[in-house]
């Protein structure tokens, strides 16, 4: 592990001679732990400080490592979990993997095999785009719509879902792309095996092969079991592979011969393994301009693309944005403990009116923050225009531009960019009650980008 890997880690299990152990061997590693005796204190824990990785055991009095995981993905989606277990089998790893794990560790551990796994789930924590908020029913607002591009799409899920050929999701990210992979897997035949997914481009290439098809015994410092891959987990189900386009030249040679001949070999092994696996995989990119530069395949891009399809992005379906603002208004005034909220015909427009470069996702983070912020019930055109004004990089629009700009301008918008974010980042601060979590959440950025900030302000 790298001297350099950083990051707070929040250890559960009810033994106290293990979280001292394992407290002693994240500090020597560099990592802070956070011990916790029981997954109550953990979600104390985690409503309090901002935490990287979770590591939990799975057997425990009261709530389970596999509930901790379920309230986790709940509260905290952007925050891998991993699971230790004195009886880990594949069936259990695919159970927790379906669950959202990020990964799992037997015990006894071995200490590189450990730091090794906790290394995977930073990397890809800190490099994981923006996940859509509070899984389960606000993920249900992502595919609804009643406009005729996502009745089409809808329709185009449903036919796709019954076969099993490969799918390529396309769109920008925010419109949804996970979630239309897993309606797939969900209306297909294959819905009663594991869904497991992978995100291509928060991995670097040596740690991607080993995620995608697993290693043996001593394939490489750290690899004290054998451990299976994605791939062998997602046997009689479906594999979802986000951000395709991300991948190595490497590593799509030996996925285009998984996706040819449904086999492959383990990093260290010689045993050839045979899968039943349906994949589905998602770019926000131009997979041709790749293919046109030599970067990406052409052979495995036509594997891939066997049945395209496209999920428009949120301004090409305005329409849409009331359906969507309701339920989003439903979802978080129960999830904040707010009484229900309503827009009215001026909030409505002026949300209609918005670009949302970042989609669905976008506007599902700005409708939490309004229930947060506001104090309701109606939530009014005012109200919408308040909240935009107050996110990071937004400067008010000046009175009246100079017809000859000096030197001088150029710096005084940067100042006032700053200012308007360094007073952003108070006021959210201050109305999470210094919760840095519930503050970055409330301004629509990860936690990572929040400590950035607050560093550059001199806020932190």
């Amino acid at each position: 592990m790298s001297d350099a890997l950083k990051g707070h880690v929040l250890v559960v299990d009810d033994d106290p001679a293990l979280l001292k152990v394992l407290g002693a061997l994240l500090t020597q590693a560099g990592l802070t732990p956070h011990p916790a005796s029981s997954a109550k204190d953990a979600l104390a824990l985690l409503a309090r400080r901002p935490i990287d990785v979770v590591l939990s055991d799975v057997r425990m009095p009261g709530m389970s490592g596999m509930e901790l995981l379920a309230e986790v993905g709940r509260g905290w989606p952007d925050v891998p979990v991993l699971l230790m277990t004195a009886h880990g089998t594949v069936p259990l790893a695919v159970e927790a993997m379906k669950a959202g794990a990020a990964d799992f560790v037997l015990k006894p551990f071995d200490r590189e095999e450990l730091l090794f796994t906790l290394r995977k789930a930073l990397l890809h924590a800190s490099n994981a785009p923006e996940p859509a908020r509070a899984g389960g029913k606000a993920l249900d607002g992502l595919l609804m719509g009643q406009s005729r591009a996502m009745t089409e799409v809808k329709a185009l899920l449903v036919k796709a879902a019954q076969g099993t050929a490969t799918v390529l999701l396309r769109g920008e990210s925010g419109t949804g792309k996970e979630l239309a992979a897993r309606a797939l897997h969900e209306g297909s035949p294959r819905r009663a095996g594991p869904f497991v997914k992978l995100h291509c481009a928060a991995l670097p290439d040596t740690l991607l092969e080993s995620e995608l098809f697993g290693y043996e015994k001593g394939a490489f410092t750290g690899a004290a079991t054998r451990k299976p891959g994605r791939v062998e987990l997602a046997h009689g189900g479906t594999l979802f592979l986000d951000e395709i386009g991300d991948v190595s030249p490497a590593v799509q040679v030996k996925l285009l011969r998984v996706l040819q001949e449904r086999e492959f070999e383990r990093l260290g092994g010689t045993q050839t393994v045979k899968v039943d696996v349906r994949f589905v995989a998602a770019t926000h990119q131009a997979l041709e301009d790749g293919v046109r530069r030599g970067t990406f395949r052409e052979d495995l891009f036509y594997r891939l693309n066997v049945v395209p399809l496209w999920l428009p992005t949120l301004r090409e379906r305005p329409e849409d944005i009331p359906l969507l603002a309701r339920h989003f208004l439903d979802v978080h005034a129960r999830t904040n403990g707010r009484p229900p909220f309503r827009l009215s015909d001026d909030g409505l427009r002026a949300l209609q009116a918005q670009p949302w470069p970042g989609n669905v996702r976008q506007l599902q983070n700005f409708l939490e923050r309004l229930v947060v912020l506001s104090d309701g019930p109606v939530l009014t055109g005012a109200d919408v225009a308040r909240e935009l004004s107050r996110q990071p990089g937004i400067a008010p629009p000046p009175v009246a531009a100079p017809l000859l700009p000096s030197p001088s301008d150029s710096a005084t918008l940067e100042s006032r960019r700053k200012d308007v974010e360094k007073e952003a980042l108070v006021d959210a601060l201050k109305r999470a009650g210094d919760n840095r979590t519930l503050a970055a959440r409330l301004l629509g950025v990860s936690r990572r980008t929040l400590y950035n900030k607050l560093e550059e302000h001199g806020l932190s």
